[in-house]
């Protein structure tokens, strides 16, 4: 039965849109989620390229083993069974991390699924080292264990991370951790765009708790999942607009009322949920629609870094699928992280063909001459930009891997392309630096004191998978209030 009162309009169609509008939609609302562009999903749709498969947000999932918290976010979507996933690390390997300082480090450390594969990795690797690398997995089981648990969403008063917000540099100095040792642990804050230095304790060992529990590739693709959520939002009577741009979001006397589309077409609704950037939402609201207080915090706020990505297909008998994902790592004296690049092999529905996809810092300098232009309306220099930054990176590829038989490139992205496709301001991957010097700023982001509005994505809670569907249950129970949301969400 619907809330004939209750029209909710949600702005943004990733995952954070479409789960918020799965459960409120489950729940009896009458949603609608207005997308941009062409497709739902946002950065969670892969797109094809030369009839290969690329991926853009997902590129493997944890935690969606029996019991976990993922499993249990999939199971109350109702979308786990037709979202086929394979497990990583049955080799031993998730993640294979190749170091660039011997003198310090091992060339390479394999993170393996488990915490107690994972400890005696550490041991292994680092075997002067015991105390400190006890203090630190007990510290990941204790957040792994608060992470299923779901702590965070079910507390009776706000769930408090202040105490463990203290930036995971400062405990591993604290512990007199080796620099061989912090460039191996600060290899998951990289993965929600923190540097160790500032990120704090909580989300670091959330992050890698959550792969450790257990990981998981999907079998198909990100486009076949965004299409799940859309399938499943629909059956439950949600509408989705799609190449429709919202230009701005209706509030009289900080009540929301809806929204106008760049049409001219008028959505009321009670409701409104941003599930694009704050900083976007804002962007979209009248003035003095909040308070002064707010709108600045909201603009200063500092955003995640970019991304750099190329794609190529190689030869298939040459270059089968590896099983596990590589990271290149580069460091400082200290341990402290300076590069990073991603590099993942994938089987592809083209036949023969395996796809090499490469991930990087964003180089945003590079770009800065087409800052002020839009995709496809580009000039021949910024595909020659994009075409010479590829090939230094796929040439740096065959230095560690060996030549590239059979090698065609399919595409790049730069941080202009995800600014463009998803409104993320400067391209950031990640959205809003969860940071420990920016925890009061980032801190109850949904209290807009505008009745009737809030976020939801990757920047209400954390960014990733997990991250950006826990921002969506925060989010329905800011609506629904703690007590009802006890009572009516059962995961």
């Amino acid at each position: 039965m619907k809330h004939d009162a209750e029209k909710l309009v949600i702005v943004g169609s990733g995952i954070g849109g479409l789960s918020s509008g799965i459960i409120l939609a489950g729940l009896g609302y009458d949603v609608t989620v207005v997308e941009k562009n062409r497709r739902a999903g946002g950065l969670l749709r892969s797109y094809t390229r030369d009839g290969m498969e690329c991926e853009v947000g997902v590129h493997y999932l944890g935690s969606l083993g029996k019991g976990q918290v993922l499993r249990k976010f999939f199971d109350y979507l109702g979308v786990r069974d037709v979202i086929p996933v394979t497990p990583m690390g049955t080799s031993g390997v998730i993640d294979r991390y190749l170091f660039d300082a011997p003198a310090t480090h091992p060339p390479q450390f394999d993170l393996p699924v488990g915490f107690d594969a994972y400890e005696n990795n550490l041991r292994k690797a680092f075997p002067a080292e015991t105390s400190c690398i006890e203090n630190v997995v007990a510290a990941i089981r204790k957040s792994s264990e608060q992470l299923h648990s779901l702590d965070a969403l079910y507390a009776t008063e706000d769930f408090s991370l202040l105490d463990q917000t203290e930036p995971y540099g400062d405990i591993l100095d604290q512990l007199g951790c080796s620099p061989g040792l912090r460039s191996v642990l600060a290899i998951p804050s990289s993965w929600i765009g923190v540097s160790i230095a500032d990120c704090p304790a909580y989300y670091h060992n959330m992050a890698l708790a959550s792969y450790l529990s257990s990981s998981w590739r999907l079998e198909k693709s990100g486009a076949h999942m965004a299409d799940v959520l859309v399938d499943r939002f629909k059956a439950l009577g949600g509408k989705l607009i799609t190449s429709a741009e919202v230009s701005s979001i209706a509030v009289d006397s900080r009540v929301v009322g809806g929204v106008r589309l760049e049409s001219g077409e008028y959505l009321p609704a009670s409701i409104v949920i941003g599930a694009v950037h704050p900083q976007v939402v804002l962007r979209m609201l009248p003035d003095g629609a909040v308070k002064p207080s707010y709108r600045n915090r909201i603009k200063r706020l500092e955003n995640t870094h970019s991304i750099f990505a190329v794609h190529a297909r190689i030869d298939a008998d040459t270059h089968p699928e590896v099983p596990h994902n590589t990271f290149k790592v580069e460091t400082d004296v200290d341990g402290n992280i300076t590069d990073l690049k991603y590099y993942q092999f994938r089987k592809n529905k083209t036949e023969n063909s395996t796809l090499l996809s490469i991930l990087t810092s964003g180089n945003d300098a590079l770009w800065e001459d087409w800052r002020d232009s839009k995709t496809g309306r580009r000039d021949a220099g910024y595909g020659e930009a994009k075409n010479k930054l590829a090939s230094a990176l796929v040439a740096e590829a065959e230095e560690l891997f060996g030549p590239l038989k059979r090698l065609k490139m399919v595409d790049a992205y730069t941080p202009l392309t995800i600014r463009d496709w998803v409104n993320s301001p400067d391209g950031s991957a990640y959205g809003v630096l969860r940071s420990s010097s920016q925890t009061l700023a980032t801190a109850l982001l949904n209290r807009t004191a505008v009745q009737g509005l809030y976020l939801a994505g990757q920047n209400v809670v954390a960014p990733g998978v997990i991250g950006t569907i826990m921002g969506s249950f925060s989010t329905v129970k800011l609506i629904l209030g703690p007590e009802e949301f006890r009572k009516k969400i059962c995961l």
